[in-house]
Order: structure tokens, then sequence, then C-alpha cells
């Protein structure tokens, strides 16, 4: 029983749904933003709710009607209101800034990280003394808000000894205790 196909969308003001040949558009006062769906899954369009249906009990049209009623009900809340993630730098020396769409990095190499950011996803970055930088991104895509987060990330993990690293806030990092000698 697919229980997160079933669950309506509620469609705010000012947010448009349109389906042609398999493509779903959403637009809103943030953005644009289209997805394909899969053979078989209909939309169903009343007076400010929009519901999937699947054509059939299989195991497949299940999976799918959950996936494409969460990836499109996520497109109409980032259309609507947007996303944001929060970034938080942990460690000595670890600073964030940016210039316009480059996110300029030091995380202790030998050399400084730049990394051009997509046109879609705002940045800013936060440092106050005494405390660690944070980059707050913004878009209203959230797979790639999460795919660019990932990104940031991947450039220093969280390390379990010292937690020393990028992780997001509110973030549990699992520590594990040293060498005892």
């Amino acid at each position: 029983m697919s229980r997160i196909g079933k669950a309506i969308i509620e469609i705010p003001a000012g947010v448009t749904i349109t389906e042609k040949d398999g493509l779903v558009t959403v637009k809103g006062p943030k953005g644009e933003l289209t997805q394909q769906l899969s053979e078989g899954i209909t939309l169903k369009q009343e007076d400010g709710t929009l519901t999937l249906d699947r054509p059939s009990e299989s195991k497949q049209h299940k999976a799918l009607h959950g996936l494409y009623r969460a990836l499109i009900n996520n497109m109409v809340q980032g259309t609507a209101t947007g996303w944001t993630k929060q970034l938080e730098l942990v460690g000595v020396g670890y600073r964030a800034s940016h210039s316009g769409q480059k996110l300029e990095l030091a995380l202790g190499f030998s050399h400084g990280i730049v990394l051009d950011l997509p046109k879609e996803v705002g940045v800013e970055t936060l440092s106050e003394k005494g405390k660690n930088p944070i980059i707050t991104l913004t878009s209203y895509d959230k797979q790639l808000l999460g795919m660019v987060a990932a990104k940031i990330r991947s450039f220093r993990k969280p390390e379990p000894y010292k937690g020393k690293g990028i992780r997001f806030v509110g973030e549990i990092v699992r520590r594990k205790a040293g060498k005892s000698a």
C-alpha cells in the first residue's frame, strides 16, 4: 500500500501545474521546474489539489507512484517557497567566502578551493568570531541543492576522532575514542 503516493498535494496560490505528453511543468514565483513521468502515472487536478493515480497494483507501479508524488510535491514547495541547506565548517582555520556565484573555501589544504555554483543556487556565508563559519545555500530545485551541498561536504567530510570537517547544521557526528596508551 503506497501511503506516500495516495497523499494529496496542496497547490499554493501562484503555482500552476501543467502536463503534456508525460512532462509535468510546475511554475511558481521562485522559478519553473519540469519532470518526465513514467508510463501510466496520471495526474488529476481539481480545486487547488493534485492527486496521482497508477494503472495497476504491480510492485513497479507502486514504487513509481510514491516516487513521482514526492518529486512533484518537492517541485511545488520549491517553486512556492524555496529550499535551504546550511553547512558548518568545523576546524581551526577553516574559512568560507563568496563573491557572486563563486564559493571560496580554505579547508586546511595547501591551496584554497574555488567552486563555481549553478545560477539556480544562491549562497551566503557567515563568519563570526568564536563561531564556526556557516554556508547557507538556497534554491527552488531540491535535487540540485542537495547535489551542490553534497559536493561541498565531499571536500572535507567530518572525521570521527576530532569532528573536524564540513557538516550539515544539526548533523550529529559519531565520535570514536583515540589510541589508548
